[in-house]
């Protein structure tokens, strides 16, 4: 996949992503993102591009999100030293507590501030598309705080594994509708989302839940969630003593590992992206984008995605509805074609055994997409003795227990023990 990316174009890529000049004027990360919708879009998308030129980075604006980030959903979130993990793995083990904000993870961070974007480009509804149903909470909540209404799509096997984050959608005010068609997971709820909006680009207003899709969504996700990083730089320099040698974050579409990366890309940390192993490395058994896809556009942007060789999307598997997902964010597509990140995969049982520890020696039920990272945290711990690493805790575990009521915990005498 990296081919696509010649060797004497890649440090010049990653000076431009360092630099900040990333994405370019047509959208683009290098060969990756830009604009591939249909013509009845594009007006919507101008329309988008333009208010988020006005207005994302206007004085009052930035004023307003950062009052409502900070008297709202709780930020500064907190940064949490993780003693006995940090015995038991070997290394000094740091957690970006992203599950102690407002509706249980980051995804708020993007949903109030496209909310209130939405609501000064003048919208008279919003929808939006989740998988884990973290995002369409967020967005369900957002809109109450702004006074919009808001319909969420949402795939008919993911409403089934995630039967709270349903019912707190609703019970916030939100719409939620079930989409049958494809895969009835992700892929599908982002489908239909943006076949409505066609219906009336004037008075709906998208919130796209990560950093993918046509250009201008993978910046504006990115600027709304860059504070994660911007908050665990200073912390881990305040309370650390030190920059990580090396964070980690899970990754399906990319938000929360973009907003953890992109303020550390200048630094000497190693960043590590880790996505869902699944059961196996064929077609159909993971959700690992990066590790095993190829490059194509699907839902708008050209990145690297699951696809068979006639460019066929795949359906895609993982224990973690979050991470369900055929493509990857076109950010991460070019850190990984110049090297900046690495990423790698953990499978559904690797997963489960990290959420079990973290559970037992610390006392925090982390959602199931953060797993994957902690288990390769764990690794590379093992394989660096002594090293400081940080850990993106990008939500709880509270909505995944439809799911893990289906694994037992195992009984133990003693916690810890």
């Amino acid at each position: 996949m990296s081919a696509i990316i010649k060797p004497d174009e890649a440090d010049d890529l990653l000076g431009r992503e360092l630099r900040g000049e990333l994405p370019d004027e047509r959208g683009r990360f290098g060969p990756f993102g830009g604009r591939y919708v249909p013509e009845t879009l594009v007006p919507a998308f101008d329309r988008l591009e333009a208010g988020v030129h006005e207005h994302l980075h206007e004085p009052s604006f930035q004023a307003e999100y950062r009052r409502e980030l900070r008297e709202w959903v709780g930020r500064p979130t907190a940064l949490t030293h993780a003693p006995r993990l940090s015995e038991r793995w070997g290394a000094d083990v740091w957690l970006k507590r992203e599950d102690l904000a407002h509706t249980g993870a980051h995804k708020i961070n993007n949903a109030i501030g496209q909310a209130l974007l939405a609501r000064r480009l003048g919208a008279r509804r919003v929808i939006a598309e989740t998988g884990a149903g973290q995002h369409g909470v967020a967005s369900a909540a957002a809109c109450a705080r702004v006074g919009l209404p808001c319909t969420v799509y949402m795939g008919a096997v993911d409403i089934e594994r995630q039967a709270p984050n349903v019912d707190r959608m609703r019970r916030l005010g939100a719409e939620v509708v079930a989409v049958t068609a494809g895969d009835a997971t992700l892929r599908a709820a982002i489908d239909e989302a943006l076949r409505v909006w066609v219906s009336d680009p004037d008075g709906i207003y998208y919130i796209l839940g990560s950093a993918v899709g046509a250009h201008p969504y993978p910046y504006l996700v990115r600027e709304l969630h860059r504070v994660i990083g911007e908050e665990a730089r200073e912390q881990m320099q305040r309370q650390a003593g030190g920059l990580p040698d090396a964070a980690f974050a899970c990754v399906g579409g990319g938000s929360n590992a973009i907003g953890l990366f992109y303020p550390m890309l200048n630094d000497d940390t190693e960043l590590i992206g880790v996505e869902a192993g699944g059961t196996g490395s064929g077609l159909g058994q993971n959700a690992a984008t990066l590790a095993t896809g190829t490059p194509g556009v699907l839902q708008g942007t050209y990145t690297i995605i699951l696809q068979d060789g006639d460019g066929q999307v795949q359906e895609t598997h993982s224990i973690s509805a979050g991470l369900d997902y055929s493509g990857v964010g076109p950010e991460h597509a070019l850190l990984q074609s110049v090297g900046r990140v690495r990423y790698i995969s953990a499978t559904d049982d690797e997963a489960l055994a990290a959420l079990e520890e973290l559970c037992e020696f610390e006392g925090i039920l982390t959602a199931l997409e953060t797993s994957h990272a902690f288990s390769a945290a764990r690794d590379w711990a093992r394989e660096n003795p002594g090293k400081r690493l940080l850990i993106g805790n990008s939500g709880r575990g509270d909505k995944d227990m439809p799911t893990l009521t289906k694994f037992p915990a195992k009984v133990r005498s003693h916690a810890g023990a």
